[in-house]
């Protein structure tokens, strides 16, 4: 299999992204049963401006020639500072097709997608698009809890009140640009959610991640996953018109972009990642060495998680998970850090989320236990001690710079030991069947 690799048949160093730089692991480890489990790479080539050009004059399942035209007014949904999309790359080709028909810079609106997140400040936003856009164009932060802002649309068939920005839903066309990739609940993320989720009211957010309760709610699953049905609904009924959207591999290279209906988008780039992320299996492991997969993936504990529900995936009961994440930003919801204080176990989280009820930040906690029930979780980060061990886990110090010595006695010299360097881009499938 080309995307499990035994350690002892690499040239290269024990090596985990973390943050902007990595860690480098002890040189001992290839002495034990070491595995190395990677997507499989795909080389970027060498224009991704052309990738996306040939996707936005090929789109699929839409007639853009009646929708494009200079008197209509463009909204564009884009992710915040926690998703690694290649937004200067998706961008400009999109604006050229917009300015092509006539549609002037003054038409088109930058919505930014915090969902739940901090929203991010106007002097953050260069981190997301190029500088020189900034200046032509008007760019709305959305905030979930800004009431005046929202607009209510109704229910989806489940429940689930719609409130979407206000200014968004007024736009004659509104068009989604993100990634799309494996997510820990929602099956995969892309398409509609960018707006679906990341443009919505919190009553809204709260009521669609319910279904994380749900066991079909998992990593993989598209099909009969009632979480991501509700996302696809909600983005019906708030009319997200077109998504453009890229597959990156694990050095964030665009390998493919696809555009036009959002839902065709999502088959499309569907088909792409379980080419690259799936990894057959016949047994989990012991020990599972991981990481996020570095910066933006890496910005705080509320996203580091996603990459250790992955490994969770990898890890027998009673195993031990190890994860490497920076979290330069901390814990990244006073949600959940709220939440936790004066909670002592794990049993304490659970009863205390099934007795307050489902809410956004809080749920954080509650996956991690769900987690920390199956398996012990060790986390190299740079939060201070006391603040991992008041989480549940269990902080691993990064001795020497830049260097995570494992000192720690969890590894037997029996124990099977995967390394997950890209930990959210990977998915098992057990033999007997695929996950999703």
């Amino acid at each position: 299999m080309e995307n499990v690799q035994p350690f002892t048949n690499l040239r290269s160093s024990l090596v985990l992204p973390y943050g902007e730089t990595q860690l480098v692991l002890p040189d001992d480890l290839r002495s034990y049963q070491l595995d190395l489990l990677l997507p499989n790479h795909v080389e970027p080539g060498t224009d991704p401006f052309q990738k996306v050009y040939d996707a936005l004059y090929r789109p699929l399942g839409v007639d853009l020639t009646s929708r494009l035209n200079s008197g209509i007014r463009v909204g564009l949904c884009i992710n915040d500072k926690t998703r690694p999309v290649p937004n200067n790359i998706l961008v400009a080709p999109l604006l050229d097709l917009l300015h092509t028909h006539g549609i002037p810079d003054s038409n088109i609106t930058f919505f930014i997608a915090n969902g739940t997140h901090v929203p991010m400040k106007m002097e953050e936003i260069g981190l997301i698009i190029s500088p020189d856009l900034i200046g032509r164009h008007t760019i709305i932060s959305h905030n979930c809890d800004d009431h005046e802002s929202l607009l209510e649309l109704g229910s989806t068939s489940s429940g689930t009140p719609v409130l979407v920005n206000k200014r968004f839903h007024q736009q004659n066309l509104k068009i989604v640009i993100g990634d799309i990739e494996l997510h820990h609940f929602a099956g995969f993320s892309g398409g509609v959610k960018s707006a679906a989720i990341g443009l919505c009211g919190r009553q809204t957010i709260n009521a669609n991640h319910r279904w994380l309760l749900d066991d079909r709610s998992q990593v993989g699953n598209i099909l009969t996953n009632p979480l991501r049905a509700d996302i696809e609904e909600i983005g019906k009924i708030i009319g997200v018109d077109l998504a453009l959207n890229a597959v990156l591999n694990e050095k964030k290279e665009i390998i493919d972009v696809f555009f036009g209906d959002p839902v065709k988008v999502m088959q499309a780039g569907i088909n792409t990642i379980r080419n690259i992320s799936q990894i057959a299996m016949t047994n989990q492991y012991d020990v599972v060495i991981a990481s996020a997969g570095g910066y933006p993936k890496d910005i705080n504990l509320y996203q580091s998680q996603k990459a250790m529900t992955h490994a969770s995936l990898f890890c027998r009961p009673a195993g031990c998970i190890i994860l490497a994440a920076e979290c330069r930003e901390g814990i990244g919801s006073r949600g959940y850090s709220n939440f936790m204080c004066g909670l002592n176990s794990i049993d304490e989280v659970i009863l205390k989320f099934t007795k307050e009820g489902f809410s956004v930040g809080p749920h954080k906690a509650y996956q991690i236990a769900r987690i920390l029930q199956k398996n012990r979780v060790f986390l190299a980060s740079s939060l201070p001690e006391k603040t991992v061990r008041s989480l549940l886990m269990e902080p691993l110090k990064i001795k020497r710079e830049n260097v995570c010595v494992l000192d720690i006695p969890v590894i037997n010299a029996d124990d099977r030991i995967a390394l997950l360097p890209f930990a959210t881009a990977c998915i098992p499938v057990f033999v007997g069947g695929r996950i999703g």
